[in-house]
């Protein structure tokens, strides 16, 4: 059964209190009905989160929020992300068998950054760190971030990314409406280009990274990386295609057989692990279309297996 590790949910009270406070989509309406922005934990939303999953051959998802709960305010900031990860956490607990959650961080607050991982691991029961790949304007490779790395080093955790939906704070992609369809792809790259310069994987090597939508361009540029790229970068302990290699990525790309064909060449077959991008791809593609394409691709061997059914299963702990 499928593991899908890359699924939205947003709870009403964390809607409600982030308020104005939460950027608006960027040309995006805010839609209602089943498991739909702004809101999908109403009764009807969750059971029929359910029955999508069954539709779909999915067991579990993990859950993550859509768009980053980061405030300067330290105090507002902390309640946002403790209503996060305590709606996580109920659901997850009165669904085990089909709900698990990542861990939400206060960031850019450290210390209380950690203390949150420590509340989200060993009280509620979380299976992973989630981050966005900026905080406020600023990369999660900078050196202040140093610590959150250390305590997932230590605790060997799983860190699944995702977009900030920035459009990589440039105006080249944002002015020209290009923030959601190109701008997190975009991001994505940015996250992989941005470990490998900071050499963080290998300052800390019991994280297992997973970096979402195939990891944007990164496929087609392993090898300009290593041969271009890396005359640009200081002390590299290997070439940056093999950090890029290092990494799992989900396997979102809107039905591109392209894409993920480029992506399987790149990284393996074992580095890939299903994703659905829950519930924003359901403008597109019904939910059980975003796994059951990849079992149409004609993957060699037991590839399509591995990807759907054992890879995010072996990475969390949850093969049976």
């Amino acid at each position: 059964m499928i593991c899908d590790v890359h699924a939205h949910y947003i709870p009403k009270n964390f809607s409600d209190f982030m308020g104005d406070r939460f950027p608006p989509a960027v040309g995006r309406p805010l839609k209602t009905g089943i498991a739909r922005h702004p809101v999908s934990d109403s009764a009807g939303d969750i059971a029929g989160r359910l029955e999508l999953m069954d539709a779909a051959g999915v067991e579990k998802q993990i859950l993550s929020p859509h768009r980053p709960p980061y405030l300067e305010n330290e105090k507002e900031c902390v309640a946002a992300v403790r209503i996060l990860n305590d709606a996580y956490a109920d659901l997850a607990h009165r669904y085990p068998d089909r709900i698990a959650s990542y861990v939400m961080l206060p960031l850019p607050h450290i210390d209380a950054a950690l203390k949150e991982m420590e509340r989200g691991f060993d009280e509620l029961g979380c299976v992973g760190v989630n981050m966005n790949i900026s905080c406020l304007g600023r990369s999660i490779a900078e050196s202040e971030f140093e610590p959150v790395y250390e305590e997932m080093n230590r605790r060997g955790s799983v860190l699944f990314v995702h977009p900030a939906v920035s459009g990589i704070c440039s105006p080249f992609i944002n002015e020209y409406g290009y923030t959601a369809s190109v701008g997190t792809s975009l991001e994505d790259a940015t996250f992989v280009l941005h470990m490998i310069a900071k050499g963080i994987p290998h300052r800390y090597p019991r994280i297992r990274f997973i970096v979402p939508h195939l990891g944007g361009p990164i496929p087609m540029l392993l090898n300009r990386l290593d041969r271009q790229g890396a005359q640009h970068l200081q002390n590299l302990r290997e070439p940056p295609s093999a950090t890029a290699k290092g990494f799992f990525y989900d396997t979102v790309c809107y039905g591109s057989k392209a894409a993920f064909l480029c992506a399987l060449e790149a990284f393996g077959a074992d580095h890939l692990v299903a994703g659905s991008d829950y519930p924003v791809l359901q403008d597109w593609e019904a939910y059980k279309e975003t796994f059951a394409f990849i079992g149409r691709l004609g993957l060699s061997g037991d590839d399509a297996d591995r990807i759907l059914n054992r890879n995010a299963q072996r990475l969390f702990g949850f093969e049976q």
